[in-house]
Parts: C-alpha cells; structure tokens; sequence
C-alpha cells in the first residue's frame, strides 16, 4: 500500500515537471518567434524612430553620411563650418526638398527614413582605432537612392509654379524615380525660413509632401475602378453598354454634368472611359453592387495602409452598402466622400502595368561605405495581386484609349504607346477643379508609371498630361531601348 503511494506521488511529480517543461519550452519558443519576427519586420522601424537615443549617441561619434542619387551625384552632404561645426548642405537647394528632405528642426524625408544608415560607419577597423586615438569622428556611410536627377529635373520645371505633385516609378521594380512637390523652399535655409514655414498658409502647405501626404478627390481617375467593376459584374455582356451623351445627364432631381457641359453622343464602355464621359459613369455605377464595389475600393487599397515607408495620407472610400442616390451618382465619377494621395493613384497604375501586381515602391537602392564598399542592397518585393493579369489587359487597352481617341492626347506620339487616364476633380464651389493625369508607358511592356496632379488645374488632359508627356519623352530619351518602336 505504502508503495503504491509512493508511486503515484511520484508520477504525479514527473508529470509537474513535464507540464513545466513544456510550459518552459513553449515560453522559449514563443520569444523565438517574437525575436525573429522583430528582426526582420520591426527592427528598421525601431532603430530609424526620432525617439531612439541611440541615433543621438551615434552622431557624436560619426560624422553624418551622404545621401546619393541613382547615378552617385550629392543629394545631401555634411560640411565643416568656419566655427568647426557641422552644417548639412544640399547641393540641389528645393528640387529634392521634400523627398531628401533636412535634418534640422527635425528630421525628414530620406534624412529621417536612412538615419541609421547615415549614423553608422563601416570603414576598417583598423582607421576607426587610429581615428578614435586622435579624438576624431568616423565617416558615416552614404544611401544610394534611386532617384534620377534628370527627371526630377523635367517634372519640376514642367510642374512650374503651380502647386501639386509629380511622382514616377518602375512598376516591375518598385524604385520611385521622381517625387516632385510644390510649393517648396530651399532646405539650406531650413533655420531661416522656418518661422514662415510653419505659419504659412493651408493653401501653401510647404512641409506638406504632397506625393505622400496631399489628399485630393480622384475625379475621373477614379473611374478605372468604376469600369472595373462594371466589367466584374457584367464579365460577358460589358462590351455591350451603351449611353447616349447630351453633356448632362438627370436622375430625378439630380444632375451630372460632363466637362464643360460636352456631349459626347452615344458611346460604349471603351469611348465612355476615353473621353471621360460623367454622364455614362453615373449611369452605370446606378446598377452597381455597391457592397462589391466597396470590396473593390479596399482590395486596391483604400482605407488601407500603404506599402511605403514615408509618411503618408490614408485615402479613404466612404460609400456604404445602402447609399443615397446623389452619393452614387458622385462616388461613381470620382467625387463625394472618396479622397486619394497621389502616391495611391501611382500605385494603382503601376499595378494594371505590371500585370495586376504591385510592387511596393522603394527609395533606398543601397548603402555604401566611405570607402565605396557596398553594405546594404535592397530588392524589389513585391506587395501582391491587386487584380488578375486579365482585368490589368482590359483596363490597358481602355487606357491606351485614352490616349489615342480621346482626353489624354496630349500624350499620343510616334515614339512610344502611352495608356492612362485624365481626371478633373472638383472640390470647392467657385474654385476651379484639380486637374490629374495617371499612366504609364509603353503600353505593352511598361518601363515607367507617371502621375501627376495640379490644383486648380482645370483639365486633367490639358494641365496634366503634358507634364506626364514631359517626363516620359525624357525617359524614352534616356532609355530609348525601352520605348518598344
């Protein structure tokens, strides 16, 4: 009997200790995961955070390295004042001012998003002991960018003095090329001017990135995801529709009008899109499901968060599964509560040239030591299918549309097929609307994926796209290889 006790005791003490162990292992596994999984998402992120001390106790250590464009020329650098301190400088005073951004008053831009990398020093061992015996910092090491100083170039002139934006990227890779804001200021004179900076009016929003940060109606752009529902729900028969263009359309007490009142006459779905027709838009997104279409809207990344490491402003898609009449009529062309950042636009396009994919856009390419050895390269990576290869054919072909019969021939030339999508977008009574171009060419094997939004532009087609012809005749220069003719 005795016995007996004892054995059970001390099975119920090895089975304690089996519960403890696994508790003990599955604890340890857990940390794993979590450590792993911090490593390899979240790591940049902490280290990179203005609130990290670290980056702080690195610059008095390292002297802050440069930031590069894509060919190797100076966007950044740190020089040495009269007074012996250190003064960062841009070379390009306000072409890169958003983008590269500044370093003092707070950091942003690449100045913000490479902070570690511009804090850290990979020279030899050897040199930082020799450098440390006389009290003197280390060379940090420079980010390569995949910025092209041309292009910025040709889009900021072509954008003149008018607000907006401009941005470009590879649709097959990701890297961004261009990232235009205006208004800008020179970040030289960031100590100077920031007073004025900060007070200036909504209207200037001169810290604003307006690629990332403006928040703007779609307009018309916004069609492509009209069209592309219609062509879901209607998958044989879209070919079919039809409308008659009197240049305003009624329902009951409702009215929609088509730019400057143009009655296009009877157009198909292709027409309808190429010459931006309010009236058809209007009509068809009546007989939409609109919790469908609300699921369209948020799989092409509406009220979601963008895969991009600048900050930026979420774009928002209001119209629920029962909406009024008035908000179908406007969210179907692009209007009401919809709202969009250009850098949205950008990768919505860049996702139909690609064949339905995105690939997160991209501005650090690689970081280099002072002494030109190669420390960090970054990989295109894709986001993930946004829309089938078959729907990004359908809307290319409606997009080359555009170009060659209707709003968008601004961008019709012998040397390359351009697809995209002019837009208008209306925003305050009694101003003039934004005017919006989004596309990419060549229309059958893309290189380059443009978009462009000006306030207050008016025509999308007369304001915006010759600033996207502008930049894409520039790149077709440069690479004229790709250009397909």
């Amino acid at each position: 009997m005795k016995d007996r006790k004892q054995k059970q005791s001390q099975s119920g003490s090895n089975k304690n200790i089996l519960r403890i162990t696994y508790f003990t292992a599955f604890v340890f596994a857990a940390l794993a995961a979590y450590f792993i999984w911090f490593m390899q998402a979240r790591s940049e992120d902490v280290i990179n955070n203005p609130y990290n001390g670290r980056l702080a106790h690195f610059s008095e250590r390292v002297i802050r390295g440069d930031i590069l464009s894509s060919d190797g020329r100076v966007l950044a650098t740190t020089e040495m004042g009269e007074d012996g301190k250190e003064i960062r400088t841009y070379p390009y005073g306000s072409l890169f001012c958003h983008t590269v951004g500044w370093s003092t008053k707070g950091k942003t831009g690449l100045e913000s998003l490479a902070d570690f990398y511009l804090l850290s020093s990979h020279i030899p061992a050897g040199e930082k002991i020799m450098r440390e015996i006389v009290d003197e910092k280390n060379p940090g090491d420079s980010v390569v960018t995949t910025l092209d100083i041309e292009l910025q170039q040709i889009a900021y002139a072509a954008l003149g003095e008018r607000r907006g934006a401009v941005a470009v990227m590879e649709p097959d890779t990701g890297k961004i090329l261009v990232m235009v804001s205006k208004p800008d200021f020179d970040p030289n004179q960031v100590d100077d001017l920031w007073n004025t900076l900060v007070t200036g009016s909504s209207d200037e929003g001169l810290l604003l990135n307006r690629v990332t940060q403006g928040i703007y109606p779609p307009g018309s752009t916004f069609k492509i995801l009209t069209a592309l529902e219609f062509i879901r729900e209607h998958p044989e028969d879209y070919g079919l529709y039809q409308f008659d263009c009197s240049g305003v359309y009624q329902d009951g007490e409702y009215t929609i009008r088509c730019y400057h009142q143009n009655a296009h006459g009877v157009q198909d779905l292709t027409q309808a899109f190429a010459n931006s027709c309010n009236g058809a838009f209007a009509n068809l997104g009546r007989f939409l499901d609109y919790e469908k279409m609300g699921n369209l809207a948020e799989e092409l990344l509406f009220n979601q968060e963008l895969p991009i490491s600048l900050p930026y402003s979420k774009s928002s898609y209001t119209m629920g599964e029962d909406p009024g009449e008035w908000e179908v009529l406007q969210t179907s062309i692009g209007q009401g509560g919809t709202q969009m950042s250009p850098i949205h636009n950008l990768m919505v396009t860049a996702a139909i040239a690609n064949g339905g994919v995105l690939m997160k856009p991209y501005l650090i390419d690689s970081v280099i030591s002072a002494n030109g050895e190669e420390t960090e390269h970054f990989l295109p990576e894709a986001y993930g299918r946004l829309i089938t290869e078959s729907e990004a054919e359908t809307l290319t072909a409606m997009m080359e549309a555009v170009v060659t019969e209707g709003t968008g021939s601004a961008l019709k030339t012998e040397a390359y097929q351009a697809a995209g999508k002019t837009g208008s977008a209306e925003f305050e009574t009694g101003r003039e609307s934004h005017a919006w171009f989004t596309g990419f060419a060549p229309a059958d094997n893309p290189a380059i994926a443009v978009t462009v939004i000006v306030e207050e532009g008016g025509s999308g087609g007369r304001e915006a796209a010759p600033i996207a012809r502008a930049v894409m005749d520039a790149y077709f220069s440069k690479y004229p290889e790709r250009a397909g003719r």
